[in-house]
């Protein structure tokens, strides 16, 4: 019987010592891999149809329904920062988002800085002119012409490259008032941004030219902070299951009437 209450004493004694030491541990500190734990903050321009724009008030359009999946996949709560085009790559560096989706074409410049996930999108480039204007047929013809266009976008670029000078503007509907109003000669933009944009504006005497056999479509893809390596493996991950599922491809039919998210 006395061998019995020493050994129940000893495991008594013995439990006790190894709770204490686990209560005397430091707490595990919980590692994340966005600026906000339990959140993934995205930085967009929320004025670019149909990829971020409101309705009603409420943010919507291709790049938010993505997004928002995507961070449902990575068990996160979507928080969007709305940024005019110019600032809104240099807000990664700020730390002010965790990533960007605002239809960011892949390039070797920005690869240079950046980190890319998996691409989502390749859109259409087109060469938007009013009506009238007979001399902006192709991409030769922005020689000397003024072009309504972002200076840091690919179509900015694009325009530069081609010798257009360009008349600088923050965003889509910037550039299309330049045109509407006579103060630049075309801008080039996506063909879905310009086909949301004409529908809101049926009345614009605007036409659009399809380019994209002239500049084959750069793939648009999250841009994100380069040291940030983790997150971009669990955006890729979860980009690879919404195109396995078919989740993708519905967004794409969505908004654009078309399935842009292959080559």
């Amino acid at each position: 019987m006395k061998k019995i209450i020493i050994i129940v004493t000893g495991l008594i004694v013995l439990i006790g010592l190894v709770l204490g030491l686990t209560y005397h541990q430091p707490a595990q500190k919980k590692t994340t891999h966005t600026i906000t734990p339990g959140t993934l903050t995205i930085g967009l321009e929320g004025t670019f149809a149909p990829f971020s724009y409101r309705q009603n008030g409420q943010l919507t359009g291709f790049e938010v329904d993505l997004s928002t999946a995507i961070a449902k996949k990575l068990a996160l709560k979507p928080k969007y920062v709305q940024t005019k085009w110019d600032s809104l790559i240099a807000g990664l560096g700020a730390k002010r988002y965790d990533v960007v989706f605002n239809d960011v074409g892949v390039t070797p410049e920005r690869q240079k800085t950046y980190l890319f996930s998996t691409p989502y999108l390749y859109a259409k480039t087109v060469l938007i002119k009013r009506t009238d204007e007979t001399q902006l047929n192709t991409l030769a013809d922005l020689k000397g012409k003024k072009m309504a266009q972002s200076t840091t976008s690919n179509f900015g670029d694009l325009a530069k490259q081609k010798g257009a000078d360009i008349v600088a503007v923050p965003g889509m509907i910037e550039a299309m008032n330049m045109v509407t109003t006579g103060r630049a000669d075309g801008a080039l933009n996506d063909l879905g941004a310009y086909a949301t944009w004409k529908k809101a504006n049926p009345k614009a005497a605007t036409t659009a030219v399809d380019v994209s056999k002239e500049s084959p479509a750069t793939p648009a893809a999250p841009l994100l902070n380069q040291k940030n390596t983790t997150l971009q493996k669990e955006i890729n991950k979860a980009i690879a299951q919404l195109k396995a599922d078919g989740t993708l491809k519905k967004l794409s039919l969505k908004y654009f009437n078309t399935d842009l998210t292959q080559p």
